[in-house]
């Protein structure tokens, strides 16, 4: 290896490049303590009780002292925990609690650090994948990440959806209201149909997915929530999905983990009513790269390199479009499928929530 000559170093540039390393490294280590700290209830214990001491966390979550100690501190240092020196206690802000203990918060956090550990979890199957070319389907990710993705998308859709989101589209939420057929594409475990299934009782919903586990336990989800009458689930690819004519067909994060997006448009183009809608809803970018540099784009561009390209090539990978992908591509797809209008309803600094129209 070519070593660079020290004095071609810029020693600030340098420095900058060294501490958001090391920043880097301090996340990765705390995103360890975050999910330590939910799976043992100890942000659950601290939430509205003000300040406490170590031994009192300890004693309100059923774990050893000397471990919640170290575990408080780190949170201190990381910003996630306040501490008041003179009382030697630490306390859980409102703010804090909103997005480390509230388990129904749009912002609650701890759940998607599961996703990076299944992506560790899997980095021999993703070098392997580098070297051959060859993708990595859905299910043969290390479990944590279905439940991560599933649990961090839940609580977002819970915020947005039916609040915002549908009465984004043009005439959607009156036809819901009414009643009308609903089919929800790359469902997973179920969140989004039965949000809606939830908010629209006149209406009725079928979602469809491909990994048979996150099925079973979707139609769990509907009996659990007594809605298994109106929301039912099937194992179905997304281009050859049966049922139609439907009201609206969704596609929640997850039009661009497939292999042929674009059979997957043409099917919705056949299975959609004359006057029927397509919410598509995809991670938020922009059509450049240069302008998708961002904590968020980065996220969303290391999630797509492991997992949603690995899977679209798992599929054939026709058009691998990424996590990324924008709106542009994403327009150009469903105007080859048949679509001749395709507009953005609503953006946030998460998702695109786009609407398409025979």
């Amino acid at each position: 290896m070519e070593h660079v000559n020290p004095n071609q170093r810029d020693q600030a540039k340098l420095d900058a490049m060294l501490a958001r390393a090391v920043g880097d490294l301090s996340a990765g280590y705390g995103g360890v303590m975050v999910s330590l700290g939910h799976r043992l209830g100890l942000y659950r214990a601290m939430a509205g009780a003000g300040p406490l001491s170590s031994r009192e966390v300890a004693k309100r979550a059923g774990c050893a002292e000397r471990y919640v100690r170290e575990w408080l501190n780190s949170q201190v240092a990381g910003g996630y925990v306040d501490y008041h020196a003179s009382s030697e206690t630490y306390e859980l802000t409102p703010e804090q609690a909103f997005v480390l203990a509230d388990e129904n918060s749009p912002a609650f956090i701890p759940s998607a650090w599961s996703v990076p550990a299944s992506m560790w979890a899997d980095e021999e199957k993703a070098v392997t994948a580098f070297r051959t070319g060859n993708g990595i389907p859905w299910g043969d990710h290390d479990g944590r990440l279905s439940c991560g993705v599933a649990a961090f998308y839940r609580n977002a859709y819970r915020g947005s959806l039916v609040s915002e989101w549908l009465p984004a589209l043009d005439g959607v939420a009156s036809k819901l209201k009414a009643g009308a057929r609903v089919a929800d594409i790359g469902c997973g475990h179920g969140h989004s149909t039965l949000l809606m299934a939830e908010a629209f009782p006149a209406s009725t919903f079928s979602g469809f997915d491909t990994h048979p586990q996150s099925i079973g336990i979707a139609r769990a989800h509907a009996v659990k929530e007594s809605l298994d009458t109106r929301a039912l689930f099937e194992t179905a690819n997304a281009s050859d999905f049966p049922g139609g004519k439907y009201d609206l067909i969704c596609f929640f994060d997850c039009l661009h983990d497939m292999g042929d997006p674009l059979a997957a448009a043409q099917q919705a183009a056949k299975q959609i009513a004359p006057d029927g809608t397509v919410m598509l809803v995809e991670p938020f970018a922009n059509d450049r790269v240069e302008d998708n540099v961002s904590p968020v784009a980065r996220l969303y561009y290391a999630a797509s390199t492991t997992i949603c390209c690995a899977h679209a090539i798992s599929e054939g990978g026709r058009m691998v479009l990424g996590a990324q992908a924008g709106e542009a591509r994403l327009a150009q797809v469903f105007r080859k499928a048949g679509f001749t209008k395709f507009r953005r309803a609503l953006a946030t600094p998460f998702n695109l929530i786009l609407e398409a129209r025979l």
